[in-house]
Formats: structure tokens, C-alpha cells, sequence
């Protein structure tokens, strides 16, 4: 039995939000102080909007520079980001995003405190100390945000990643551009979404044709 390998366990299908519930989760608004509502939803139509990976979107500075991870460019409404294996990509940045940047950027100075390593000056994103906003602390407003919202799921990250995603390509069927718009080396990695969009025309299928399930 040495040489008898057990068959590969299906990967599980990533887990995205139905359309209406990411808009939702975009269009909220919290009651939270100004400047912690500007950020979040700033942080929201990113993830969404364009896809970033948390690491992405924390890595972003607020201005260009040689030593910037990644930064928005509001003119050409691009974001520029380092992606996995230090593989730099861009992406488009939409005019929800860009208002609710605009939103946040005439706040972030109220958060900026002075003496703080220029890496986490120079951040986008920024805690109440002043200081680079972490991968964790970005999870954790989103989990409290969706929770605020009315959503059934915990929303994090990644997720909002999945359904921006799916929502492509369930809307253009160009596989191989989503592929370049998530930063994916191999087309493989992307395929998972065709999975994921065949299980939401499977449910529709399901629900609206009078052949689709046996009766008992």
C-alpha cells in the first residue's frame, strides 16, 4: 500500500456574495466618526471595486514614490499595487471608489500623527494611532460592518475579492482578463470562478425551469 496515494480532495469553491448583497455592503453607511466611515467605505469599494488583496490595499500609500508598495493614481483612476511573488499590476479604480478615496483623503490628515516611521506616514490607510492600518484590523471592520449592515454572512477580505471576481465574470465571460485584473500567474487559478459562476446558473436553472428537478 506504500505506493497507493489517496485521491486529491476537491479545493472548495471560494465563497462570494450574491450580487445585491455586495451592493449593499458597498452603498452602507456606518455611524460611525467621519473619518472612520470615510476610511472603511474607502477600504469596501477597493476590495470590491477592484479586487485587491487585503496585503494590496494595506500596502497602498497615499502618494507615489520609489519606495511606495503600491498607490492610486485619481487622474488616470488606476490603482498600482504589488501583488504576490513582488509582481507589480494595475488595475481600474471606479467612480465609487474614487468619491469614497476623495472622501477619506480630506479626512486622513485628522488621523496622522506626527513622529511615526515614513512607512507608516506615508500609509493610505491609517489607524487611529496614526500608523499603518494591519491586514487584521481590516478584517475585523468588515467582519463588524456587514454585521451593521444586515448581512446573513460575515463579510472579510478575500471575499469581497471572490465577488468582484465572479460579478465580472458572470457579467463579461472573459476569463483571461479577470485573470490580469486578479494578478493570477496562471490562468488554472482563475478557472475556479467558472466553477463558482456554473453554480449560480445552476441555482437559476433550479429555481426557473419546470424540468429541472424530478418530482417525487
Amino acid at each position: 500500500m506504500q505506493d497507493v496515494r489517496a485521491p486529491k480532495a476537491p479545493k472548495p469553491l471560494p465563497k462570494a456574495l450574491a450580487v445585491d448583497d455586495a451592493v449593499q455592503f458597498a452603498d452602507f453607511t456606518s455611524d460611525d466618526a467621519p473619518w472612520l466611515e470615510a476610511r472603511d467605505a474607502a477600504m469596501v469599494e477597493l476590495l470590491y471595486g477592484s479586487g485587491l488583496r487585503v496585503g494590496e490595499l494595506v500596502g497602498l500609500d497615499a502618494v507615489a514614490s520609489a519606495q511606495a508598495r503600491g498607490w492610486i493614481d485619481m487622474q488616470a483612476a488606476q490603482a498600482h499595487v504589488l501583488g504576490k511573488g513582488s509582481k507589480r499590476r494595475s488595475v481600474p479604480v471606479g467612480g465609487p471608489a474614487l468619491q469614497a478615496l476623495e472622501r477619506w483623503l480630506a479626512l486622513r490628515t485628522t488621523v496622522t500623527a506626527t513622529g511615526k516611521p515614513d512607512a507608516d506616514a506615508a500609509a493610505l490607510f491609517l489607524g487611529r494611532n496614526g500608523t499603518r492600518l494591519s491586514a487584521q484590523s481590516v478584517w475585523q471592520r468588515l467582519k463588524r460592518r456587514s454585521q451593521l449592515a444586515g448581512l446573513n454572512t460575515p463579510v472579510h477580505p478575500h471575499m469581497l475579492r471572490h465577488s468582484f471576481a465572479s460579478h465580472v465574470l458572470q457579467s463579461s465571460s472573459d476569463l483571461r482578463g479577470v485573470q490580469e485584473l486578479l494578478g493570477h500567474a496562471n490562468i488554472s487559478t482563475t478557472q475556479v470562478y467558472t466553477r463558482l459562476d456554473f453554480q449560480h446558473l445552476a441555482k437559476a436553472y433550479d429555481a426557473a425551469h419546470p424540468r429541472a428537478r424530478a418530482k417525487s
